[in-house]
């Protein structure tokens, strides 16, 4: 009796680590944009998308190396 117990309790406690697993992979998948990247439209496949990311990051860093370096302060 004490086995049978032991084995329902186990796949109720599985069940229930799945289920939440599955809640967080699923808010993961669900909001590509949360990375600070604004969202590809829908059609875009994988390899648009990728080119996408690369020409907004080589943007960022020549308009970061744009920007005059500060001077250091002598004193």
């Amino acid at each position: 009796m004490r086995a049978v117990f032991s084995i329902v309790s186990l796949l109720v406690v599985l069940a229930a680590v799945g289920l939440l697993v599955k809640k967080q992979l699923g808010s993961q998948v669900a909001s590509p944009s949360a990375a600070g990247m604004p969202a590809a439209p829908g059609g875009a496949t994988p390899q648009e998308q990728s080119r996408q990311v690369q020409q907004q990051v080589k943007q960022s860093v020549e308009s970061m190396m744009q920007q005059p370096r500060p001077l250091p302060d002598d004193k």
